[in-house]
């Protein structure tokens, strides 16, 4: 695709070179992770937090997730306990986010972590942002890169659709590898999953030989993904339905389904990860189509099933 965007770079070394220089001068840079885009920012700068909340219009409620290149620089700002290592150990880095408590010396600004006295920290498994991290003497604060509650973009292009040219620059990698934000699991008291993601509830029990729950609980938000209306596409969506109208777009999955010009199929191979990558670039695409509501069939549940099914529900609310 022809870049449009002024703001887009490719990474290479002199591009590289000025996304870290912006980011110490604490401006805001947007990345490619294997998740989804982020919106990047100094986390021990009150500065480039407070940036990052303007830009994306996020409830000041909502905590960030601090991303670092290695377990050596999380020390400092997180306690860590068994639990932490063994999931560490098993699938980081990757697309895992551990919600632990703060240090009382840690340096993070108190508003990416909405004044709780714990923190999401994260480390990516994607190959820019940690060639990025592995050079700043400081964590980033990380959020996909879109407004507050719409759909998080997997592609350069997706974050330059959401910001334009108010944000200075955008890392071109590849389409997001994975295409769903992370699993969030809270090791602070009794263990859950907040948030569902790539690495499921399942592969988490069996490292920690344990059952480990995911818990949908809005009543305290300790991490992104818990708010009820999110990864919305701006279009009412209707869940589990067998069929639509033809001027209806209907999001399917499988071999069952043919071919036409509203049916949007997330995996015809049946593939539930490919499902995943596919989900937000439909929905995207829906929207571009200017279609005026979203019917969806059944989607499984297995693997990261759980997690598709949750950002549908949020985009329904």
């Amino acid at each position: 695709m022809r870049n449009i965007y002024s703001n887009i770079f490719k990474v290479n070394n002199k591009n590289l070179s000025k996304a870290i220089n912006l980011l110490k001068k604490k401006d805001l840079v947007g990345v490619p992770t294997e998740t989804v885009y982020g919106l990047a920012g100094n986390a021990y700068s009150d500065i480039a937090v407070k940036k990052i909340y303007k830009f994306k219009k996020r409830p000041n409620k909502n905590p960030l997730i601090i991303h670092y290149h290695d377990i050596k620089s999380l020390k400092n700002d997180v306690e860590l306990n068994d639990s932490f290592y063994k999931l560490y150990k098993a699938f980081s880095p990757g697309p895992i986010t551990f919600v632990l408590n703060k240090k009382k010396n840690s340096k993070i600004s108190k508003s990416s972590t909405a004044k709780l006295k714990t923190v999401a920290v994260r480390i990516p498994r994607n190959q820019t942002i940690r060639r990025i991290l592995k050079v700043l003497k400081f964590p980033l604060a990380i959020p996909s890169a879109n407004k507050s509650t719409r759909v998080s973009p997997v592609t350069a292009e997706d974050v330059a659709s959401e910001f334009g040219n108010s944000l200075k620059m955008i890392l071109k990698g590849k389409r997001s590898a994975i295409g769903l934000e992370s699993t969030v699991v809270d090791l602070t008291s009794k263990i859950k999953i907040l948030r569902p993601g790539f690495i499921n509830q399942n592969d988490i029990s069996r490292i920690l030989k344990k059952r480990i729950k995911f818990s949908a609980s809005n009543n305290k938000i300790k991490a992104p993904g818990m708010l009820k209306r999110h990864y919305s596409p701006g279009i009412p969506i209707k869940l589990n339905q067998k069929s639509s109208k033809k001027n209806q777009a209907f999001i399917v999955f499988g071999k069952k389904y043919k071919k036409a010009k509203n049916i949007f199929n997330l995996s015809i191979k049946e593939d539930i990860n490919e499902a995943a990558r596919n989900l937000y670039k439909t929905l995207r695409m829906i929207k571009n189509k200017k279609y005026k509501i979203i019917y969806v069939s059944k989607i499984p549940t297995h693997g990261v099933g759980l997690a598709i099914n949750d950002r549908l529900s949020r985009a329904s609310k």
